[in-house]
């Protein structure tokens, strides 16, 4: 009887798991393309010094970590940054926080990143989500 409960229970538990490690993946893939949008509109606004900002990059961020070490505020002679992420979060599927990059100069269909600017982040996970579609394509 123990038995057959606990061969019930044990796929239930794997589709739970892996439900969770969804749920982190949206939310860390939203909290990064939060902050690129931020970062794009406060440049866009001029409230990002230009020497901060990369030549040809569209007013995106020159990479991930440039949103977590902040930069120069226009303007401000304090020397104040504007900070877009508290950390680059870690991605539930890899592990890691390495994230596949792309930039506003890639082809949609293109599998590496142009390095221009960081447009949008995906994860490298090639596994198929519950709902039957591709991790790399949220």
């Amino acid at each position: 009887m123990i038995l057959i409960l606990a061969s019930a229970i044990m796929p239930l538990a794997r589709v739970t798991a892996t439900r969770t490690r969804e749920a982190e993946l949206r939310r860390a893939l939203r909290e990064m393309r939060t902050a690129i949008d931020k970062f794009k509109d406060a440049a866009d606004i001029g409230q990002i010094g230009s020497l901060d900002l990369k030549v040809g990059a569209e007013n995106y961020p020159a990479d991930l970590q440039q949103l977590v070490d902040g930069v120069t505020a226009a303007n401000d002679a304090t020397g104040r940054k504007l900070k877009f992420l508290r950390r680059i979060p870690m991605d539930p599927m890899t592990h890691s926080t390495e994230w596949g990059l792309r930039s506003y100069q890639d082809k949609p269909d293109s599998t590496h990143w142009g390095g221009q600017n960081v447009f949008d982040v995906y994860t490298t996970f090639d596994g198929i989500a519950l709902d039957g579609t591709k991790y790399r394509d949220w």
